[in-house]
């Protein structure tokens, strides 16, 4: 029986042969590349492999342990963040650094070394992982830890699931009186107008991040909302649930995410917010997670997918080059639907192939209308790299083998360190062309 595995911009590869994580040291483990497949969260190939064979990573999912005195939980790759959340929140403790989704593996998570909403206080994901248990074709089974001799802890912190197969790991959690999170919303009118105030907000908040309307233009041009939150003292964990409420059946011929229902999306959205700031409270995964209620909401771009451009540029560029990109988006006659923009902290990852840097994060995404759109991307690529910015792997189905390079210069340490039966589609179109 074939199986199918897809990314989660659309991107569908044939997996004949989808090996258990405790397949991968046996003798008589398939001849040819292999690669750990989590929940098909990344937006690319990175996490696909068309000419070999998958390991089901999900199939190991176990919290291992949690001390509910030090903060430190111990699970299986395949667990989904979602999943810890609910383990650890009633307890007063919270994941660190969480992503746009909650259903991400705890392997895929290091792997990417994801960041969220405030790598302002916390960094990345990578930066409060102690401990891994790595499977390695040519090695065996090993632990590491932050400093090994080996340097592979620090490779595959944002590694992409190349250093080995990650079973297992353990994170220092952080503190929180409930998991209950106070927005604090600032309607803003211009890009100006939100460069003035990131600073100040990423000094008094845990979170932060922008919402822009990438349609405005004139004096409206880069509107939107700036929304920070805490999380509140009292209240415990509530019951929301990791179920989607809503869920889109089928992807339709084309995407409803541009053009007049855009614009109008965006007006309606915008106003949304009532001028000046506003201030309410909202359980954790409305804040984190909005669009986790609707199911497949990937389908709305259409049959040919999503492309998410995610780009980070250095803060003494920030402005002029986030204005460009977004002038290029416009001048191309493509539209973001969802269009975040946020301030990177100084925290340094451990991890020597981690995508974010001090300076600002555009994230912009599209349905392919095929080579307008490659045009459009490879522009922005263009715009980042001239800036001394970097774009991000895990986000991508397209970059050039140079754009990559230029964006991370010490891939080649990372090629050095790779499990030699490790390898995907990304790695096989960048690193190795």
């Amino acid at each position: 029986m074939t199986n199918h595995i897809q990314s989660w911009g659309g991107l569908k590869v044939e997996a004949p042969d989808l090996l258990e994580p405790e397949d991968f040291l046996k003798s008589d483990r398939p001849a040819g590349s292999i690669l750990p497949f989590g929940n098909g969260r990344s937006y690319g190939d990175s996490c696909l492999n068309a000419s070999g064979t998958a390991i089901a990573n999900r199939s190991s999912n176990s919290i291992l342990s949690f001390d509910r005195v030090t903060g430190i939980v111990e699970a299986e790759a395949g667990v989904l963040l979602s999943d810890l959340i609910d383990a650890v929140a009633p307890h007063g403790w919270f994941p660190p650094v969480l992503p746009g989704t909650q259903f991400v593996t705890l392997g895929g998570a290091i792997a990417n070394d994801i960041h969220g909403k405030n790598h302002h206080r916390k960094g990345t994901f990578g930066c409060h992982v102690t401990e891994i248990h790595l499977d390695r074709s040519d090695a065996g089974s090993l632990v590491l830890h932050q400093g090994d001799e080996t340097g592979l802890f620090e490779a595959t912190i944002g590694g992409l699931g190349l250093t080995g197969l990650i079973r297992k790991a353990s994170l220092q959690l952080m503190k929180a009186g409930s998991s209950w999170i106070r927005q604090e919303t600032t309607r803003f009118d211009n890009l100006e107008a939100y460069f003035e105030l990131a600073p100040g907000i990423d000094e008094t908040h845990e979170y932060a991040v922008a919402w822009i309307d990438s349609l405005s233009k004139g004096g409206r041009f880069g509107r939107g909302h700036l929304i920070a939150g805490d999380h509140e003292q009292t209240g415990g964990h509530p019951a929301t649930g990791a179920a989607s409420r809503l869920s889109i059946p089928f992807t339709p011929p084309i995407s409803p995410l541009q053009g007049p229902f855009l614009r109008m999306f965006n007006e309606t959205y915008f106003r949304n917010a009532p001028e000046g700031t506003s201030s309410k409270r909202v359980p954790f995964d409305t804040f984190f997670f909005p669009l986790d209620s609707i199911g497949s909401w990937n389908r709305l771009y259409g049959p040919r997918g999503l492309h998410q451009h995610q780009s980070v540029i250095p803060e003494s560029q920030g402005f002029e080059t986030v204005k460009t990109l977004l002038e290029c988006t416009q001048a191309s006659r493509h539209g973001s639907f969802l269009t975040v923009l946020k301030r990177f902290g100084s925290m340094k990852s451990p991890g020597f192939m981690s995508f974010p840097h001090a300076g600002f994060t555009l994230t912009l995404d599209f349905p392919d209308k095929g080579a307008s759109t490659y045009r459009l991307l490879e522009k922005l690529d263009e715009v980042t790299l001239a800036a001394g910015g970097a774009v991000n792997p895990y986000k991508d189905r397209r970059m050039s083998a140079a754009t990559f390079k230029a964006s991370f210069p010490e891939w080649q340490r990372l090629e050095l360190l790779r499990d030699p039966m490790l390898l995907s589609d990304f790695w096989r179109r960048t690193a190795l062309q």
